[in-house]
């Protein structure tokens, strides 16, 4: 045989045929930033409890057997599901994860990102340079004001 075909036999034996994945995990919930999963609850759930509501937001459906996971920050918490009497039913990972179609522009500290599919466009996010975020910012606030019809375009100018 030769060596490539005794390392793959090697690997196979080592790690198993199937490929895994952190998302395969049943406990770990990956959300995209700014984005919202609806997830199951087990049976029995009345309260929920979010270790670290500056990463994601948790709301439980009127119906009880799901809730409404919200993105809000870069890295990982969890949601604790609690029974009636205050027993712990189950505890989940969250983990929030950047958009796969985001290019980030890095040139020293400064840096900004962009959304691309197909065409790059540029995005307010996290971690992006303070000026670029600001500027990004007000632009996505006055188009929001626009689009309600609760301010004019010399207002919101005029504002700056």
């Amino acid at each position: 045989m030769s060596s490539r075909l005794w390392l793959a036999v090697a690997f196979v034996i080592a790690f198993g045929a199937e490929p895994t994945h952190a998302e395969a995990s049943s406990d770990v919930i990956s959300v995209t930033l700014d984005q919202a999963k609806v997830a199951k609850l087990p049976p029995g759930t009345s309260t929920l409890i979010i270790g670290n509501p500056m990463i994601a937001d948790v709301t439980m459906l009127k119906t009880g057997d799901s809730m409404v996971i919200t993105a809000k920050a870069f890295g990982e918490t969890n949601v604790i599901a609690l029974g009636p009497g205050g027993s712990v039913i189950e505890e989940r990972q969250i983990q929030v994860l950047p958009a796969k179609t985001t290019v980030i522009l890095q040139k020293g500290s400064s840096r900004v990102s962009y959304a691309c599919n197909p065409d790059c466009m540029p995005l307010v996010t996290l971690g992006d340079d303070n000026d670029v975020f600001k500027a990004g910012t007000t632009e996505v606030t006055m188009r929001n004001s626009l689009a309600q019809g609760s301010a004019s375009p010399s207002a919101e100018i005029a504002g700056k």
